[in-house]
């Protein structure tokens, strides 16, 4: 069955989550981990989610459900079939990501010789 648009953007900030988390300690054996409610607590301070944390959390059930996170000694790890759909996920909006962030950073005027401006 295939993850509904909410399912899909919980396991990506998930995903996500960890991904930035480690950044940082990818040279040495160490991992970093998070429980739910903290989770949810970053998911909503941020506001990635403004659901309530009790949808939250049963976001979080469904996908482990699903065997696509698990649940283990009160952390919470994405199993390697939830890393393969995060990853398919990342890979399909990641140039729009790149996209948004290099318009971000650079000045249009600047890649091009005349730019015509016209009344509304």
């Amino acid at each position: 069955m295939p993850l509904t648009r909410t399912q899909r953007f919980m396991l990506y900030s998930l995903g996500k989550w960890f991904d930035e988390a480690n950044a940082s300690i990818r040279d040495k054996p160490l991992e970093v981990s998070i429980s739910k409610s903290i989770f949810i607590h970053f998911v909503r301070d941020t506001g990635i989610a403004i659901k309530q944390s009790r949808a939250l959390y049963k976001n979080l059930e469904i996908l482990e459900k699903k065997k696509l996170i698990s649940y283990d000694n009160k952390e919470l790890k994405l199993t390697p079939r939830g890393k393969k759909h995060y990853a398919e996920i990342d890979k399909r909006i990641s140039p729009y990501i790149v996209l948004t962030q290099l318009f971000s950073k650079k000045d249009l005027l600047s890649h091009t010789r005349k730019i015509q401006t016209i009344f509304k």
